[in-house]
């Protein structure tokens, strides 16, 4: 008899158990949030091997040399579209700013209720993108790569994380959240890939080993 007790309780704890992890599962906020979806790690391997690998120049950079938040639609700029996209129930006024909604950030695993704590993240930064190859680009160019809503260049994320990443590349910076390591380096290589940046070897080593593990 306290053979099947002791059988029961193992049953029943184990369906408890099955139920948590189910919960858990739906639950889980979206991982990826609105990101475009990168290419595959096969492919990013692919196009990484691709890449001029240079040394990066940072002569002559300035911010204000890549156009960003332009209007997109309506009163909408860049900023504001990004964030209706990646934030759940997200309210908006008359001149499109945000005034309630949830916004999780995939970088850290962060929810947030205020539009204020979120920045919209260049996933290869601006002067990222200088150094490797935008210095010779036009205007116009680099107001695309600022903006770019359909290649996975723009996510919004915690503010103060987005501040840390700074202009850091992959072999200084990565996203505490292993679990989407895999998806910012196959981000990361096909930005660069699309727009003809180069890679520097520390750079394209992380990537090496990141994409390894994809």
């Amino acid at each position: 008899m306290r053979k099947f007790y002791a059988r029961r309780r193992l049953s029943v704890l184990a369906a408890a158990t099955g139920l948590a992890a189910m919960t858990g599962l739906f639950s889980a906020p979206n991982a990826a949030a609105a990101l475009p979806t990168p290419v595959s790690a096969a492919t990013a391997r692919t196009y990484l091997a691709s890449l001029t690998v240079a040394t990066e120049n940072r002569t002559g950079y300035n911010r204000d040399l890549f156009p960003h938040w332009i209007t997109v639609s309506g009163t909408c700029n860049t900023r504001e579209t990004v964030l209706k996209r990646d934030g759940s129930n997200v309210v908006t006024d008359s001149a499109c700013a945000s005034t309630s909604g949830s916004w999780y950030s995939p970088y850290d695993g962060a929810t947030w209720t205020a539009a204020s704590d979120v920045d919209i993240d260049h996933v290869v930064p601006l002067a990222e993108a200088w150094d490797s190859g935008a210095s010779s680009w036009t205007t116009s160019r680099r107001q695309s790569f600022a903006n770019d809503l359909t290649r996975p260049q723009l996510i919004a994320v915690t503010d103060n994380v987005n501040q840390s990443k700074g202009d850091k590349d992959p072999a200084e910076w990565m996203p505490s959240r292993t679990a989407y390591r895999c998806t910012y380096v196959r981000a990361w290589v096909q930005v660069k890939h699309y727009y003809g940046l180069s890679v520097d070897s520390a750079e394209k080593s992380a990537l090496t080993n990141y994409l390894s593990a994809c």
